[in-house]
C-alpha cells in the first residue's frame, strides 16, 4: 500500500487537468496488487525462481522483451507458457532450429484460386501474431532467422511481400538460450540483443525450493496456472508505469551509471581499459522503464535510485562486452556492473 511516506507529493502524479490524484493512487494500488496476485500464481507453479519471475513480470510491465539465460530443466519454457494463461495473453512458441525459415514466424503470402479461376495472394499469419511470442533455444536459429524479430520486437509490426502487418498489442518476445551448449549455434548479433530490455540469468533452485518442487510435481495433483488478469488490465498497468513521475536524482543516476559504463567517456580506468564496448542510449530508456515497472509492481507512487541499483546487472550485462585480455584475465562484465552500482550507493 502507497503511504504517506511516497517519495512524491500526490499532485506531482498528474499533469494539470488529469484525473485526480487520488484517483491515480487507486489505479496504482489496484494494479500493484493485480501484480501481486500474478507472481503469487506463478510461485505456485514456479518454485524457487522468484527473482526471475520478478524481473520478467518487470520487463513485461515496462513494454520490453526478455532473453532468458539457462541451462535445461530451470522451468524457462513452463514459466513463459505460464505467463500466457495468467497475464490472460495469447501466446504461442516456436522451437529455432538451424533449418527454421523467416516465413515460418512471421507468415507467407500463398497464390489461391477462387472458383472462375481468378488468382489472388492471400497472406497466411506466423506465430508471431500473438502477444506473447516463445522463441525457445533463439541461438539455435540462422543470423537470417533472428533478424526476422528484429521489425516486430522494435515497431511492433513485419513486412511481408512489402505489406506491413501490425501485430497484436501488446507483443513481447521471451525467448531462451541455453549457455553450455555452443555446437550448432549462432551467437545473437548486438542488434538484436539490444532489442531485449533484460537479460534474465536463470539459475538453479535453493535445496528448501526444490523439495517444495519435488512434493508439488510429483504427487496426485499438479498447480496449473490459471487467469489472474485480461489484456485489458494488463495495458493499464503498463501506461501506469509509464506515467509515473521520476525525480532529477533518478534520472542522473541512470546517466551517470549508463555513461559510466562507456569506455569513451568513464572516469574509471578499469572500464577504460577492459570494457571493450558499452551500452547504448536504449539502455538509458529501458533502466529508466524498468525502474518505473519495478516501482509500479511494489505499490510505489515513483522509482527510486535503488531501483536502478537493482535492475543494473539485467539491463546491462548483455549490452556490454570485455576486451579479449580482460576476459583472458577471467575479469566479468558482471565484475564491471558491480563497480559502478558501488559508486551510486
Amino acid at each position: 500500500m502507497i503511504g504517506k511516506d511516497a517519495r512524491v507529493s500526490q499532485a506531482m502524479i498528474v499533469p494539470h487537468g488529469g484525473p485526480a490524484p487520488d484517483q491515480v493512487v487507486a489505479e496504482i494500488e489496484q494494479s500493484a496488487a493485480a501484480m501481486a496476485a500474478v507472481r503469487a500464481r506463478l510461485g505456485k507453479v514456479i518454485h524457487g525462481q522468484d527473482r526471475v519471475i520478478d524481473q520478467v513480470l518487470t520487463t513485461i510491465v515496462a513494454g520490453g522483451h526478455a532473453l532468458l539465460v539457462g541451462v535445461p530443466g530451470l522451468a524457462k519454457t513452463l514459466l513463459v507458457d505460464s505467463l500466457g494463461t495468467v497475464l490472460g495473453l495469447g501466446a504461442k512458441r516456436i522451437q529455432c532450429t538451424p533449418d527454421l525459415m523467416p516465413s515460418d514466424i512471421l507468415g507467407a503470402e500463398v497464390l489461391e484460386i477462387d472458383s472462375v479461376g481468378a488468382r489472388s495472394f492471400r497472406f497466411i499469419p506466423g506465430p508471431v501474431f500473438t502477444q506473447i511470442l516463445m522463441a525457445d533455444e533463439i541461438n539455435r536459429a540462422s543470423p537470417r532467422t533472428q533478424s526476422s524479430l528484429l521489425q516486430a520486437m522494435q515497431e511492433q509490426k513485419v513486412s511481408v511481400a512489402g505489406q506491413d502487418h501490425d501485430v497484436p498489442r501488446p507483443f513481447h518476445v521471451l525467448a531462451t538460450q541455453n549457455p553450455i551448449e555452443q555446437e550448432g549455434t549462432y551467437p545473437l548479433p548486438e542488434a538484436q540483443l539490444d532489442r531485449f530490455l533484460m537479460r534474465v540469468d536463470v539459475g538453479y533452485p535453493d535445496r528448501n525450493a526444490e523439495r517444495q518442487m519435488l512434493l508439488s510435481t510429483t504427487g496426485a495433483t499438479v498447480a496449473t496456472p490459471m487467469p489472474v488478469l485480461d489484456t485489458a488490465q494488463l495495458q493499464q498497468a503498463q501506461r501506469l508505469a509509464r506515467a509515473l513521475p521520476v525525480g532529477d536524482t533518478v534520472v542522473e543516476a541512470v546517466l551517470d551509471l549508463v555513461t559510466a559504463a562507456r569506455p569513451e567517456t568513464s572516469p574509471l580506468e578499469m572500464v577504460q581499459r577492459d570494457v571493450l564496448w558499452g551500452p547504448g542510449p536504449r539502455a538509458s530508456q529501458a533502466l529508466l522503464l524498468a525502474s518505473k515497472a519495478r516501482a509500479l509492481l511494489e505499490g510505489r507512487l515513483s522509482p527510486s535510485v535503488d531501483d536502478v541499483i537493482a535492475l543494473a546487472q539485467p539491463i546491462l550485462i548483455h549490452r556490454m562486452a570485455l576486451t579479449y585480455t580482460a576476459q583472458s584475465d577471467g575479469r566479468a562484465v558482471t565484475d564491471v556492473i558491480a563497480t559502478l552500482t558501488e559508486r551510486l550507493d
